[in-house]
């Protein structure tokens, strides 16, 4: 089992920044790949980014590519997702995940989310 805990949501004029983290627990950090997700009101969830256990190699959604910045700290159990260039339509709940290190997995284990508010 892998617990996962967000923080660092808020409320954040357009054109501000956030920086959400994901504190994990459990199981070897290292041996997971991590995801940020979204989910806006009335909207499914979408992938904003991932990192691989290593940090070495990231993935973005179009929509945030160039303003958002995966990272991770093996050494604290944390995955952060820095924001900048906040426009309204980022506007969602954030969702980290965690995705074992195997070919075809999927994101299984998830956190409970943090409000990200942009206002215009």
């Amino acid at each position: 089992q892998v617990q996962l805990v967000e923080s660092g949501g808020g409320l954040v004029q357009a054109g501000g920044s956030l920086r959400l983290s994901c504190a994990a627990s459990g199981r070897t950090f290292s041996g997971y790949a991590m995801g940020w997700f979204r989910q806006a009101p009335e909207k499914e969830r979408e992938f904003v980014a991932e990192i691989i256990w290593s940090g070495l190699i990231t993935y973005y959604a179009d929509s945030v590519k160039g303003r958002f910045t995966i990272s991770r700290d093996n050494a604290k159990n944390t995955v952060y997702l820095q924001m900048n260039s906040l426009k309204p339509e980022d506007t969602a709940v954030y969702y980290c995940a965690a995705k074992p290190v195997v070919a075809g997995a999927r994101y299984n284990y998830w956190g409970q989310g943090t409000q990200v508010t942009v206002s215009s």
